[in-house]
């Protein structure tokens, strides 16, 4: 009967042994064999209905959406890693302006660098105005050094060739270690004249400039001899009035004197690493004995100390400006941080 649908809502067999399929929605059955429907998404009568798809509230992602569901954690690393790569190309572009001023600014008298007999680079003579000490210029503890030496050097052998161009002057100098001091304690006698050549030779040591130029030797007369020298050696050479170690370069020694107690154990201020520490005290030192006699003050509040700045002593104005109230170095308040080079951007 037209309009009735079978009792088997599966299929039925026709006798001859064919399928067919269902009846559709209209009531009429489907001649083609038992297959996918040529519909799909047809209902069809007598079959339970598929529930529905729950609404997920969002009927379409957005591109950012389909962005975090692709890349997960990586999406949010992303801009992350973009912000901080902003921030340290600022603040890198900030410190080359902050650290400008630490380049030498002083005036080096290169062609009588090592001439005259005034001690250079010592503390200022106690005469009851100044402070007898400050506590940023105090010996740190450490490691032993050598009290007392005798008073003669011994030369360290090498030669290096000739570094920086040299357009003005070339200053040849030796290695030489007071007798008495042991340098086993920090590897050696050749540990400490690598120290030095390989500081000197530095691109951000003094041959930046292209008027200077270094050449050790170990034979003949060296314009100077940079010296690792005792305790008490240190202050007949370079003076104690003030009761603090410091280095200093004595042209009528043609030395350049280098404190070993602060070689071993470094500065309060200096708040480097004791190889900076070292590399501090030689550079500043053999600026004096190539012509820079002034020293230097703090010029820009965080900035990069000027290497001719007394940073043994104090990276505060206000510290080295209690030792020498008439010197060049002013009390403002400006505090600086350690550099141990000429050139530290260079």
């Amino acid at each position: 009967m037209r309009g009735q649908t079978t009792q088997n809502p599966e299929h039925s067999d026709s006798g001859d042994g064919r399928m067919y399929g269902q009846r559709d929605y209209r009531g009429i059955a489907s001649h083609q064999p038992l297959r996918a429907q040529w519909d799909p998404t047809k209902r069809e009568v007598g079959r339970t209905p598929r529930n529905p798809r729950p609404d997920r509230g969002a009927r379409k992602q957005s591109r950012l959406g389909k962005f975090v569901a692709t890349y997960g954690w990586r999406a949010y690393a992303i801009p992350v890693l973009a912000i901080l790569t902003i921030f340290v190309t600022v603040d890198a572009l900030r410190t080359d302006v902050d650290d400008s001023s630490s380049k030498t600014s002083a005036t080096a008298d290169l062609a009588h660098s090592t001439d005259g007999t005034n001690v250079i680079g010592a503390p200022p003579a106690a005469d009851g105005k100044f402070a007898a000490s400050v506590p940023s210029g105090a010996l740190p503890d450490g490691g032993p050094f050598a009290v007392t030496g005798g008073g003669t050097w011994h030369l360290v052998p090498g030669i290096t060739g000739k570094v920086g161009q040299g357009t003005e002057r070339e200053f040849t100098y030796t290695v030489e270690i007071e007798d008495g001091v042991d340098t086993a304690g920090f590897g050696g006698d050749e540990s400490y004249g690598r120290m030095v050549d390989q500081t000197l030779a530095n691109p951000k040591s003094w041959t930046n400039d292209p008027k200077v130029a270094f050449r050790r030797i170990d034979s003949g007369s060296p314009d100077f001899r940079i010296s690792l020298t005792s305790q008490m050696t240190i202050r007949e050479g370079c003076g104690y009035e003030i009761e603090l170690e410091g280095s200093c370069y004595n042209p009528s020694m043609d030395r350049v004197l280098l404190n070993e107690p602060r070689w071993v154990r470094g500065a309060i201020a200096f708040q480097g690493d004791i190889g900076s520490y070292r590399q501090y005290q030689i550079n500043h030192e053999v600026g004096h004995a190539i012509g820079y006699a002034a020293h230097q003050p703090c010029e820009t509040e965080g900035g990069l100390a000027p290497i001719m700045m007394q940073q043994s002593f104090g990276t505060a104005n206000n510290d080295i400006a209690k030792l020498d109230p008439e010197g060049v170095v002013p009390m403002n308040g400006l505090t600086c941080r350690f550099n141990p080079w000429p050139y530290p951007r260079a």
